[in-house]
């Protein structure tokens, strides 16, 4: 696993540093209906500009000879709600396949669920067993069905949707990305919900690579910061992989002086754990953990698409190491009262 520490020790800066105030009512509670019709807003790290747009227009910031980096991860219908043998109606949330059909979950209530319990989804086609309770109150959960373990999930789970989402999601393709295609995400990687497939294929027209890795997102990326003091933070980590084919498309994009533009802070992650001190970047799997935040020194990277983050999130200090801190939560500022859509369903901000 990769070592999750990945800056500096500075001068000790405070989680509060990176609080703004949002009106609820801007937190996007259903997608928009056209994709790529969402607000784009974009920001010139150079000259410290910042540009309202829509998403469709991100085309005329790309340039040939770049090389956009998506992750193709697809988000698994990972909540299943079930009964134990006694009747009592138990939650499962997955979060990480284990080996096999064992898996890591999150379970309610928690308190009721020992090691032993037997616990039954979907009149019996689904059965788990509670083999362990994991560091962090998870259990070890071993699964049984007949069939194909994907297919019984699409039937009895729903989209495992962030916590700050309310409102029941009509179709489960919008919290997809229009390229998924590994399962095993909790979440989706949501700044490529922006793309449709006409929007793509333009961008490759105009001479743009597109290559792809694959990280699947775990529920931590929801989960808050609850140190006072950003460096003592533990990260989250979350498996990835990336292939031959893209690794090519990175390096020669690297060494002709093109940009390297991730889509989104999952793909960003993967590139500046493996790339070395040129940037380059080879063919891996394995965990990473690192944890990006002011005072990093960026590898790979040279253009971020992203969604607008919570308030003191490890993704809003990945964009402002990126970006600097005082210019990101200017932006944000300005989206608030420009009134953007804000999170996994909202706009989308491309730092260049």
């Amino acid at each position: 696993m990769f070592d999750p520490i990945c800056s500096p020790e500075e001068a000790k800066m405070k989680v509060s540093e990176f609080n703004y105030d949002l009106p609820e009512k801007l937190i996007a509670q259903v997608p928009i209906e056209k994709r790529d019709e969402s607000r784009l807003m974009v920001l010139d790290r150079k000259i410290k500009t910042i540009e309202h747009k829509k998403f469709k227009d991100i085309i005329d910031y790309l340039e040939p000879g770049d090389c956009l980096v998506r992750n193709n991860t697809k988000v698994i219908p990972a909540r299943i709600y079930g009964k134990k043998e006694t009747g009592a109606h138990v939650e499962f949330l997955l979060l990480n396949n284990i080996e096999g059909d064992i898996w890591e979950t999150i379970v309610r209530p928690g308190n009721k669920l020992h090691i032993g319990t037997k616990v039954i989804f979907g009149d019996g086609i689904l059965i788990a067993d509670i083999l362990d309770v994991m560091p962090g109150g998870t259990r070890k959960v071993e699964f049984h069905y007949e069939g194909i373990f994907n297919e019984i999930l699409d039937k009895i789970g729903l989209m495992p949707l962030p916590p700050y989402i309310h409102e029941e999601l009509k179709d489960n393709d919008r919290y997809q990305t229009v390229y998924a295609k590994y399962e095993g995400s909790a979440a989706a990687p949501t700044a490529g919900l922006h793309f449709t497939p006409e929007l793509l294929q333009k961008i490759q027209e105009k001479g743009v690579k597109i290559a792809n890795v694959t990280l699947h997102v775990g529920i931590g990326t929801f989960r808050p910061v609850k140190e006072d003091e950003v460096e003592k933070h533990q990260m989250h980590t979350e498996h990835f992989y990336i292939k031959q084919e893209d690794v090519d498309k990175i390096n020669e994009t690297k060494k002709s002086g093109g940009r390297v533009i991730a889509v989104g802070t999952t793909s960003c992650r993967v590139l500046e754990t493996i790339a070395d001190e040129n940037g380059l970047v080879r063919e891996t799997e394995a965990d990473t953990g690192i944890f990006i935040y002011p005072g990093y020194e960026f590898k790979c990277l040279d253009g971020l698409i992203t969604n607008f983050h919570l308030p003191q999130s490890t993704l809003l200090m990945l964009v402002s190491a990126f970006a600097g801190k005082d210019y990101i939560m200017k932006a944000y500022n300005e989206a608030v009262k420009e009134k953007y859509r804000f999170f996994s369903f909202g706009d989308a901000m491309f730092i260049c």
